[in-house]
């Protein structure tokens, strides 16, 4: 999907397991390239999921919905849910192995307008969930299974400034597993879904 771009600064930790890389994706930023224009976000928050989790799509094993979490690390999983959301993960861990970190929040970094345009909301609302990213990002099933290496759609690494510092809690949403704390987001950060 998309041509080749540079693979420079693409994350070298995807395949660790899934809390090492939910962690590990805050600060990074991607990169759209959607309707002749450029969106950059940084992530801001993250859940982690896998195969060993009773929460994650693979926790009973492959089904063609979730085939792409078990596919290499750096390839996006898009699933519909509610019948009217999209929301999307990193894929990570060994291939083979079913994980992926939620993306939950981002913060826009260029492009703003773009997104607000999408969402037609202002504001940190836009983004400030997984719904809401996909769609001011324009992600949805097309992208599923993406290479994240490549355009339209490209995941950079990038650290946390100068002291922003990582805060962990339960996951948001879901009933199993519920009490797991897999949930990563930098603190304070006024794009976060819901502060720690």
């Amino acid at each position: 999907m998309g041509s080749a771009t540079s693979s420079s600064g693409f994350p070298d930790f995807l395949d660790l397991a899934a809390d090492q890389v939910a962690e590990g994706l805050l600060g990074c930023e991607i990169e759209r390239k959607l309707d002749g224009e450029t969106v950059v976000v940084r992530i801001v928050e993250t859940e982690a999921y896998d195969e060993m989790d009773e929460a994650s799509h693979t926790f009973r094993g492959r089904t063609p919905r979730n085939e792409v979490m078990f596919s290499e690390p750096g390839h996006l999983y898009v699933y519909f849910t509610y019948g009217m959301h999209y929301c999307c993960n990193v894929v990570c861990g060994p291939a083979g192995h079913g994980a992926a970190a939620l993306i939950r929040a981002v913060e826009p970094v260029e492009g703003v307008e773009s997104i607000e345009r999408r969402r037609g909301i202002p504001g940190k609302a836009a983004t400030n969930g997984p719904a809401k990213l996909c769609e001011g990002l324009g992600i949805d099933l097309e992208m599923n299974g993406h290479d994240l290496r490549r355009e339209p759609l490209v995941l950079r690494e990038r650290q946390l400034s100068d002291g922003e510092i990582v805060a962990r809690t339960t996951r948001i949403g879901i009933t199993r597993a519920a009490d797991r704390v897999r949930r990563y987001l930098i603190a304070g950060n006024p794009y976060v879904s819901r502060p720690a």
